[in-house]
């Protein structure tokens, strides 16, 4: 399709030089040498007609300008576009088919504008539903959105550049991430932020949780870990947000929904990104006795262009494609062939140290080249996707080390476009990592871990030994704790290895804690909304 392209009426450099003077100075391009000016399917082109194929848009849920969902905004905004206090069909037929995918309990939603304004609107519904309950808990390394009320429900943000660190009122879970040893099981793991919240003086109000942690690395929780770590939260009261604004609309391939691959209850789910295939339009669910405790205060919520014709209409039309083209099953079967594919690579390159996810969400951890130790390796990664970029293939990395290689496409995403995407990466680990090129990249490594990941490692195992301090502190560890059979290699101590040497430290402890006459003021149960 080379030349196929429309044309462009600036040069590249004169809009890059715009947004350097006049635009956000904190956005990131992916391409700074080409203008993309088209898209189809799984494939973008830029000025010159050149075919990128894009294997990280996950907001082209069913392709680049699928003609089903652009004739029907198109088509919707010929006739009239306003607000939703007016009354129209798409609104009616959206929330119908919406509410059919989700479980019997979830019947009310609103309808907003982006992920972030969904998660907004979940954290003032849960402190409705919740009054006199002003603590959060969070997986470490998530993303919940840019907005005043979600920075500080982010590790992803406050422990990274800019962020002012952990606020008081906030406990993060560390992540369950079977690649780097043992974890909290999820009843454990809500003990700990319950008793947490409790020691700080306070009581949960909510759980936010992304079903993938995508921004943390896409990491896919063992099996029952949502159902657990909710059944335990909701025990104590907890409001629980499933967070599906990356991993939802059938990308996991083998549920709608990525917390219904868990078997988990949520209260509250959030929905963003794939819903209008780049149309921006975003969803939250919850139930009735959730939205009745929110609307009890009489303050009408309004958002303008939440549930507009125009952001029904593109919904509805991708929902759709999503059901006819069977686009879920069609996640599971590339993504699982995808993915054993990368497993194959590994005993090559070591350095790919976990290949992991579900459906088309997947995520690759590069990790050092000696394959004792998994300390993480950003620079090698953004080295693999830099040199994937020049070959026309587009990746970017992720993590709380961003180390971590993301391939979320378009869900039109085949077997081609995945062979496309193998040969080109065995070519640039096999022709273009060169000793020569590892040695400098090593260098850089070493560098980097100095200023950047030592840093935030230390942050995040020291919030480890914090939650574990405050689950033997509430429960005086009545269950022992139980050690990872393998340490973790000297050089590189994992979050989890920290919590579990932690936990043994103050399990020590316990007579102490006892003598000192502490008591656990864990929140009682009280009855499910």
């Amino acid at each position: 399709m080379e030349g196929m392209a429309s044309p462009s009426a600036l040069e590249t450099q004169v809009i890059l030089d715009v947004r350097r003077s006049h635009f956000n100075p904190t956005a990131s391009l992916k391409i700074r040498t080409a203008q993309i000016v088209r898209g189809i399917g799984t494939y973008m082109y830029d000025e010159a007609g050149n075919e990128y194929l894009d294997c990280i848009n996950n907001v082209a849920h069913v392709g680049h300008c699928h003609p089903e969902v652009t004739n029907a905004i198109c088509e919707q905004l010929r006739n009239i576009n306003t607000n939703s206090r007016f009354l129209h069909e798409g609104l009616a037929n959206y929330t119908q088919e919406l509410l059919a995918t989700m479980p019997p309990s979830l019947k009310m939603m609103w309808m907003v504008n982006s992920g972030s304004e969904a998660n907004d609107l979940a954290v003032r519904i849960a402190r409705a539903a919740r009054p006199g309950r002003s603590h959060f808990a969070v997986m470490s390394g998530a993303y919940h959105g840019h907005l005043e009320s979600l920075i500080p429900l982010s590790p992803y943000k406050f422990w990274g550049p800019g962020g002012a660190g952990k606020a008081g009122n906030v406990h993060v879970i560390p992540t369950p991430d079977p690649y780097r040893g043992e974890h909290l099981d999820g009843r454990t793991a809500a003990r700990s932020a319950i008793a947490a919240a409790d020691r700080a003086g306070g009581s949960l109000c909510a759980l936010f949780i992304e079903s993938i942690l995508s921004c943390g690395g896409q990491v896919v929780p063992p099996p029952g870990y949502l159902k657990d770590l909710f059944d335990e939260m909701h025990a104590h009261g907890v409001v629980c947000v499933a967070d599906e604004v990356q991993s939802g609309v059938g990308r996991v391939g083998s549920a709608m929904w990525g917390f219904q691959a868990q078997g988990a209850d949520p209260d509250i789910v959030t929905i963003g990104k794939a819903v209008g295939n780049g149309y921006p339009v975003s969803v939250l669910v919850t139930t009735h006795a959730l939205a009745d405790r929110f609307c009890d205060g009489g303050m009408e919520y309004f958002n303008t262009f939440g549930g507009s014709n125009a952001a029904c209409a593109a919904a509805l039309a991708t929902l759709r494609v999503v059901q006819s083209e069977r686009r879920q099953a069609h996640a599971e079967r590339v993504g699982t062939y995808l993915k054993e594919k990368l497993v194959q690579l590994q005993p090559q390159y070591p350095f790919l140290g976990d290949v992991r996810g579900l459906g088309l969400m997947l995520g690759i951890e590069v990790v050092s080249p000696n394959s004792v130790s998994m300390a993480p390796a950003p620079v090698l990664a953004g080295w693999v996707v830099s040199s994937m970029r020049s070959r026309r293939v587009l990746l970017s990395t992720d993590g709380p080390y961003d180390n971590v290689i993301k391939i979320k496409p378009p869900m039109v995403f085949g077997e081609l476009e995945a062979d496309r995407l193998l040969a080109e990466l065995r070519a640039v680990l096999s022709e273009e990592l060169t000793p020569d090129v590892m040695q400098r990249l090593a260098v850089q490594e070493a560098e980097h871990a100095c200023t950047v990941v030592e840093p935030l490692r230390l942050k995040i195992t020291s919030n480890a030994a914090d939650m574990a301090d405050a689950l033997a502190w509430a429960e005086h560890h009545s269950r022992p704790a139980k050690r990872p059979q393998t340490p973790a290699p000297s050089g590189w101590v994992s979050p989890q290895e920290s919590f579990w040497v932690e936990t043994a430290a103050a399990a020590a402890q316990e007579p102490q804690l006892m003598a000192a006459g502490s008591v656990s003021r864990t929140p009682q149960p009280i009855s499910r909304l």
